[in-house]
């Protein structure tokens, strides 16, 4: 599947659908890409639409399922909006360190596929705006969800959410106190957290 250069062309490949609630298009939007005027679209729309596939099907769909409606934030980044990003101090981290993340057409340097999506679930925001801590949806996914990576931000919680052929199973908060939550090796990554997130839902399958 060729890039496309026109509109219409633009248009059928925005309306591929990634899962039962998800396009393509409501991954494409950008900020950056909308100011600088830069092109926010995959070189690789196969690849994009494969890697992205995963992300809605095996985790943005069960967390919609089980929680509502999520809000979508930032997801595919082409390469040269995400090295203008970086290169701006936007919030974007080097090209080689997103590919397989935010850039879902680029492979990692191991060849392995995979796709993140920053998102805000507003029934987590809602609790979190009345002094709950990030920790109870880290660890609910941590149990429930094949992930690969998180990482949680003071806005509105909001979070980066990877899919990857080759989980790396970590969490990483830019809350304060910042740092990882969890990953291998680390004690407690093993086994059931349920104690860290009472009164939360069982997990839904849309």
């Amino acid at each position: 599947m060729a890039t496309p250069s026109q509109v219409r062309k633009l248009e059928m490949l925005s309306r591929t659908r990634l899962s039962a609630n998800f396009f393509l298009r409501d991954f494409l939007y950008s900020e950056t890409a909308q100011i600088y005027g830069i092109s926010n679209v995959p070189d690789d729309p196969t690849l994009a639409v494969e890697a992205g596939s995963r992300l809605c099907e095996e985790l943005l769909e069960p967390l919609q399922a089980t929680f509502g409606r999520l809000a979508i934030r930032s997801a595919y980044r082409s390469p040269e909006m995400n090295a203008l990003c970086n290169r701006l101090k936007l919030g974007c981290a080097r090209n080689e360190y997103n590919f397989a993340r935010h850039i879902w057409d680029r492979r990692d340097a191991k060849g392995f596929i995979g796709a993140s999506a920053s998102i805000i679930i507003p029934w987590v925001a809602d609790r979190y705006a009345r002094g709950e801590s990030w920790q109870p949806i880290a660890w609910w996914i941590h149990d429930h969800l094949p992930y690969s990576e998180l990482q949680f931000f003071p806005k509105l919680a909001a979070f980066n959410i990877g899919w990857h052929q080759r989980p790396r199973r970590a969490i990483y908060s830019y809350i304060p106190p910042r740092g990882y939550l969890t990953r291998p090796g680390m004690a407690g990554h093993d086994g059931n957290h349920a104690a860290a997130y009472p009164g939360y839902p069982v997990l839904s399958q849309a």
